[in-house]
């Protein structure tokens, strides 16, 4: 088959496509820079549309085609099974060509080469239960003749992949419907084909891995910049400073105060210069509304190389912070998260409702963002500073809906394919002040935003 064959054939099936190219395009924004292995006629590459677009292929006839038709990105004559490219990729694309590899296991292992910490491996191919189907499709010529060596399901693809070094973050199914029918067509697959049971139908599967082979930078070369959202906290700020702990080669404390009635601001300015000879102390005033203003203004002047979340409460204890750095320190999370809900807690710490509430959004955002969140609303949250500036560049996808935080930088991580890990704290009840928090209102404004990320993040 030649390049002008295989562009009739996408054309032919033009529905299939898109869909593929909608869903690799949830997972890569637009300018990152994309390496795609059996890149063919290099169409998807084009249509993800990278600052830097590499495919290799083992056709001469695609990769001439390719270089003619699509000249703004690089194409090489290269076999998958020996890369030799000189270079590293946000986002590494197999797309429907790893049954036709001799030795998968080969392949993922060559992909480290081109991978480093923050590489994203997009791995996707056709549901093993469509098989007979797609035989049947090709046979009466509805569509692309393909030679495969092998015919993978999920379960053996990441096996592969952990046996190649790779750490698989997310896996799904999509398009029980592949062919275009008004309306029809787009209710199957957006929701119908996205509820559980249904999805095991999905014609197209999908992989993301990350690399366990490039970890981040030594613990003892990471800044840490410790962010306190501050309202009506006077009685807390002392034991804030001087229990927080220092991590890695340094730590900052960054109290940002937000509208109290009583003396916290006058409070953070005498304590901040009176033990700022001893700490690394800043204080900022924020001139909008809620936690999640406070925290983007405290992530604003942060220097850390590690942004964490603290809240002024104290009902989770300043010394549970190095669990939260060990664990993203040694690469085992990107997105670190708190759970108040495996180890018992005080008494009066979470008003029975609130428990509830929480086990409801645990269930659901677990389905939701496919990988397991145990607390959604636990307030001790952990992620890099690259990664937070990545998320805070792509945050007009969800736009700016959530006053508490927590939301933009779950939601966020999920879009970046970010690795959770959840981090199980010991949950204490207040000692000073009253809960900032309304149960009813804020619960019933939680749950309106766990709709709205549904047509965002599943039901895309």
């Amino acid at each position: 088959m030649n390049g002008e064959q295989r562009e009739k054939w996408i054309q032919k099936n033009d529905y299939y496509y898109k869909c593929l190219t909608r869903y690799l395009k949830f997972i890569v924004p637009e300018g990152s820079s994309v390496l795609e292995i059996g890149c063919g006629t290099g169409f998807l590459l084009e249509k993800l549309k990278p600052s830097r677009g590499v495919g290799i292929d083992v056709s001469p006839e695609m990769i001439s085609y390719a270089a003619t038709h699509r000249g703004e990105y690089t194409f090489h004559l290269m076999d998958a099974e020996n890369i030799s490219l000189d270079e590293t990729f946000d986002y590494v694309i197999i797309s429907d060509t790893v049954g036709s590899f001799i030795d998968v296991q080969n392949v993922f292992e060559q992909v480290q080469k081109v991978c480093n910490a923050q590489t994203r491996l997009i791995v996707t191919s056709t549901n093993f239960i469509w098989r007979p189907v797609l035989n049947l499709a090709e046979n009466f010529g509805l569509k692309m003749p393909q030679k495969r060596q092998n015919w993978l399901d999920i379960g053996d693809t990441t096996n592969l992949l952990e046996l190649a070094g790779f750490d698989v973050i997310d896996n799904y199914k999509k398009t029980i419907f592949p062919k275009y029918i008004p309306l029809v067509s787009t209710f199957l697959n957006k929701y119908v084909g996205n509820l559980p049971l249904f999805n095991a139908l999905g014609l197209i599967t999908c992989l993301v891995a990350r690399s366990k082979k490039h970890q981040p930078k030594p613990a003892l070369e990471i800044s840490v910049s410790v962010v306190i959202p501050a309202r009506n906290e006077k009685g807390n700020i002392e034991a804030l400073i001087r229990r927080t702990p220092q991590m890695g080669k340094h730590t900052e404390i960054i109290f940002v105060e937000g509208n109290s009635t009583d003396d916290t601001w006058a409070e953070i300015q005498r304590l901040g210069t009176y033990y700022k000879e001893f700490y690394d102390i800043k204080w900022i005033q924020q001139d909008g509304k809620g936690k999640g203003d406070a925290v983007r203004k405290g992530y604003s002047i942060a220097t850390g190389d590690i942004l964490m979340i603290l809240d002024a409460d104290m009902t989770v204890a300043p010394e549970e912070l190095p669990k939260f750095f060990n664990a993203i320190a040694s690469g085992k999370g990107e997105y670190i998260n708190g759970t108040r809900l495996v180890y018992p807690m005080e008494d009066q710490a979470m008003q029975f409702l609130n428990l509830l509430g929480n086990k409801f959004f645990s269930i659901a955002f677990s389905w939701l963002l496919g990988q397991d969140l145990k607390d959604t609303l636990c307030g001790t949250k952990v992620m890099s500073r690259e990664n937070y500036l990545k998320l805070a560049a792509n945050r007009s996808y969800f736009g700016e809906f959530d006053p508490f935080g927590d939301f933009d930088l779950i939601f966020g991580s999920a879009k970046l394919n970010l690795k959770f890990i959840e981090v199980p704290i010991r949950y204490k009840a207040r000692t000073y002040g009253e809960t900032n928090i309304s149960r009813f209102k804020h619960g019933w404004l939680l749950l309106k935003m766990t709709f709205f990320a549904l047509n965002k993040i599943k039901f895309i």
